[in-house]
């Protein structure tokens, strides 16, 4: 899938926020700029994942207090209901699930602390608060819950 200036356009009411709450372009503390002098920080690392259209994101301990991430866990359930009464699903919070332009459904996930990669998920229904999933990560994966949507922004670099 290509980045599309859609995404860009659909994440801008989030430039704002994610400049501040990142500090991308801050002044160090204590130490003295002459005049029209700027020192920039970045707080988010962006760096394409081989093999892929995507990006692995890396935040700062500062910067993912900053933003609140929240994370849970995937896991696996057997359906009693719906439409897939009796089959297993991968189910995550569905405060996990982001949309995209064309409808399609991601989720970040976090292989290691302080750091996250956009992936595809097919969602079957959503019930309650909970996603279920006709594909997804596998059980135990760490999706973020709280904060998916500034980690897109810097992701696609909106804001830079």
């Amino acid at each position: 899938m290509e980045h599309s200036n859609r995404w860009k356009a659909a994440a801008l009411p989030l430039v704002a926020a994610v400049a501040l709450i990142l500090g991308l372009s801050a002044c160090t503390q204590g130490e003295a700029l002459g005049a029209g002098e700027e020192e920039v920080t970045s707080e988010a690392t962006v760096e394409p994942v081989e093999g892929t259209e995507l990006s692995k994101v890396t935040l700062t301990q500062r910067a993912a207090e900053r933003l609140g991430i929240q994370t849970a866990q995937v896991r696996d359930a057997q359906v009693a209901a719906g439409k897939g009464k009796g089959a297993a699903r991968k189910v995550i919070p569905y405060s996990a699930v982001l949309y995209d332009e064309q409808g399609d459904t991601w989720t970040f996930t976090s292989p290691q602390p302080l750091t996250y990669v956009r992936q595809t998920i097919t969602l079957d229904y959503v019930q309650g608060g909970e996603a279920l999933l006709l594909d997804g990560p596998p059980a135990g994966t760490t999706v973020v819950t709280v904060g998916g949507p500034e980690l897109l922004g810097a992701e696609f670099g909106v804001g830079e």
